[in-house]
Order: structure tokens, then sequence, then C-alpha cells
């Protein structure tokens, strides 16, 4: 087999090989003959048709099959003799053969980028240090207060806070549009359930009181089609509601599933949350941190294969979710930072010859399975199958190529407020 290569742009590959006279005949007889025993034609004994007469019937499907099975085994052969490693699949091209002809194909391909460095030696991180305070037991407990309100019928306009049971039916241009029509519809004023203009629109109103609003959509509206534009709403208000929250006392603890301990109990597991939440938000933080200074120390070239396919999954994704397709330009940003970042991981662990430590996945696991009701399903859940396990293995093996880096960096512990540590921006999966 001869084998030649040449370099197309920065990755792209395209290999010329070329596969003997002799071999390709040495294949095609070979099964010729296997199909001499098999196949059976009128005046002849099952087994003893002449080779002739069988490849005059059936020898451009025998040379289609020997020619597509030794471009099979002699690709994978040509292309780790030169010592190079395909991102994506190959795409082949191949002249016509005939017996006693040699076999030439074209493959062509895009390589792995090469990456340079695996450290992180002189970079300053600052790593959040966090402590929860009472305030953010206190706030958290006011959130759980109002998430558990009841309501209370009132005769008096309504107020930010208020939640008003409504029919209404929104037209542009004097038509109705998808999506601008419902009853019954309960809404919380001041909650940013309906567009803003809405909102503050049946602030005053009254039960029984018909309301005329005009509303703009925002020119970032989830629903392209309405976005910047301009509804007129018939809002009739059926009742108005203030909401009555409860006292923080031990009944307000035992609703909460606390049995013993009653309020102090139940100011104790909130701070534990909490704490738990900030150990995984900082540990988010210092993740992005890291990844984003091993994205920047080494600037890689990405294979237009794996950068499509990515564009594709993001768009597919937002549509699933209901967003706004982006523009091309923003997809593309997206994708080729992510499809970089994910070749620079990957070249980190093969580096390293890192592999998922089972234990470590177990304890991962162990960790996301107790904000669940039922810890031991969530847990046997992700065993039951090896492609749900494989998504912790990822997080464990990356939560090492962090750990890894932060080795050779220099980390500055910085105090920061819970409140300050939500606001931090994070990298998303």
């Amino acid at each position: 087999m001869q084998v030649s290569v040449e370099t197309i742009g920065t990755l792209g590959r395209r290999l010329k090989v070329a596969v003997s006279a002799d071999q390709v005949e040495k294949e095609f007889n070979a099964r010729l003959q296997r199909l001499s025993k098999q196949v059976k034609m009128p005046g002849f004994r099952p087994g003893k048709v002449p080779l002739k007469m069988v490849e005059a019937q059936y020898g451009g499907r025998l040379m289609d099959e020997v020619v597509g099975e030794l471009i099979q085994t002699t690709m994978h052969e040509a292309i780790g003799s030169q010592g190079l490693r395909p991102a994506g699949d190959p795409q082949v091209q191949r002249k016509p053969v005939t017996r006693g002809e040699q076999l030439e194909y074209t493959v062509e391909f895009e390589i792995f980028p090469e990456v340079k460095r695996f450290d992180l030696a002189g970079v300053r991180i600052e790593r959040p240090a966090v402590t929860v305070s009472e305030e953010d037991v206190n706030r958290t407990l006011e959130t759980i207060r109002k998430q558990r309100a009841t309501w209370k019928q009132v005769d008096r306009e309504a107020r930010l806070g208020d939640r008003l049971t409504i029919d209404f039916v929104g037209r542009i241009n004097s038509k109705e549009f998808e999506g601008g029509k419902a009853n019954a519809f309960q809404l919380v004023l001041g909650s940013g359930t309906l567009i803003e203009d809405i909102e503050h629109g049946l602030v005053g109103a009254k039960s029984g009181e018909m309301k005329h609003v005009s509303a703009r959509f925002p020119t970032d509206y989830r629903h392209s089609m309405l976005a910047g534009q301009t509804a007129d709403f018939d809002v009739k208000v059926n009742d108005v509601t203030e909401a009555i929250f409860p006292d923080l006392n031990e009944t307000f603890a035992k609703d909460l599933g606390v049995k013993e301990g009653g309020l102090d109990k139940l100011r104790s597991d909130v701070k534990s949350n909490l704490e738990r939440e900030a150990a995984t938000r900082a540990r988010a933080v210092i993740r992005t941190r890291v990844l984003k200074l091993l994205l920047d120390a080494n600037p890689v070239e990405v294979p237009r294969s794996l950068l499509d396919a990515e564009i594709q999954r993001l768009k597919t994704a937002d549509m699933s979710s209901g967003l706004n397709a982006g523009d091309e330009a923003g997809y593309e940003r997206r994708a080729r930072s992510r499809v970089a970042l994910g070749l620079i991981l990957g070249e980190f662990i093969r580096n390293r010859g890192l592999v998922p430590d089972p234990a470590r996945v177990r304890a991962r696991l162990e960790e996301m399975a107790a904000d669940y009701e039922s810890p031991q399903e969530f847990i046997q859940w992700h065993y039951a199958k090896p492609e749900r396990l494989s998504e912790i293995e990822g997080l464990v093996m990356e939560e090492k190529v962090v750990e890894d880096l932060l080795i050779s960096a220099q980390i500055t512990d910085k105090p920061v407020s819970f409140q300050d540590l939500l606001k931090i921006e994070i990298l998303v999966h």
C-alpha cells in the first residue's frame, strides 16, 4: 500500500492511497470462490457453476464489495501510519476499478489541533470564599413564606403584589394573535409573568372592572413575531386577592417537614442548604475562571465539521426551549468557544492519562442526590445505563482537570457575600 499526505489549510489533510492490483485480485478471487459454492444456476449442480459464469453475473457487485472492504481496512491503516487523528468523519472518493488494476482513492478529513500548554504556572486566580450570614437565612425564609402564601379576596383597587384572576384578549392592528387570549388567568402584579405594560396597566383595577391596556412587547421578546409590536388588550378583572403570609413559628417549621427542633432546626437546615449551594457555586466560579484561562492559553483553530455540528446543536436547543434564534455570528462564537474548550480538555486528559475514579464518581452522585426526595433512586437511575453514568464521569474528569491546573496556579482567596457570589457569571455546560 502506498500513502501520500497533502496539507489543506491548517487542519485539513488529504491522503492519496493506492492498494496493489495483486491485493485487489486476491480479495476478489477469494470472494468469487466463496460465492461460487453458494450460487445456483439452471443446468448446474450447487457448487459446480463455472467461475466465469459466476463472475459474468455477479462480478460488478463483488468488485464493489471488495473495494468497499479494502477502503475500510486500508484507510485506518493509512491514517495511523501517518500519525494522524481525524476530527469528524473522513470523506472518501475513489476511482473505478476493474480486475487487474490497483485501487486508488483519496480521503479528506480535519485533524485535531495541537494543544501546547497544559498548566497555568504563574497565573493568578481569585477563589471566592463565602460565609453564609443570618441575613441570607432570613432572606431565604422570607422567600419560602411568599411561596406558601394564601390569598384573600379584597374589595379595593389592585396593588403590586396582589393576585388578579383575569380574562383577556389581545389584538395587534385589530386582529387577535396566537397566545394573546386567556380565561381565568391568575396574575400576581409585578411578578413579570406578563409584559410590564400589562401588569402596571392593571394596578388600580377593581373586581368586576373592564380595563383597556395598550402594551408594547420588548424588542428581544422570546416570540420573534411579537417582538417590538404594540398590542391592545381588553381585560376583565374577575377578582382581586391579597397575599396572607404564614408566621415564622413552630407550625411553619412542621409544615416544611421539620419534625423536631422547630424553628431553630429549620433555620439550621436552611443554613446548611445555603452553605452547600455556596460551595457548589464557588466551585462553578473557580471552574469557569480556570477553564477560561486554559482556553486563552491555547488559541486553537477549530475543525469546521465539529464547529458546524455544535452550531446546529445550539440552534436545536434554543428552538426546543422556545427561544428566538440568534444571529449566525453569535451561534458561531458560542460554538467555537465550546468546541475549542472540549478539544483542549480532551487533549489534557489524554496527555495526563486521566481516567474516572469510580469512588469519586459515586461521591459526586451522592452529593447531587442529596437535593432529591429519593436519593437512592437518583443514584440507581444513573448506574442503570452507561450513557447516564458517563455524564457524571465527565463532570468528575473536568473537576480533576481543574484541580490539576490549580496546582500550578497562584490562588488567592477573596471573601465575598452569598448574594455577590450569585451574581458572578459562570460557564454553563
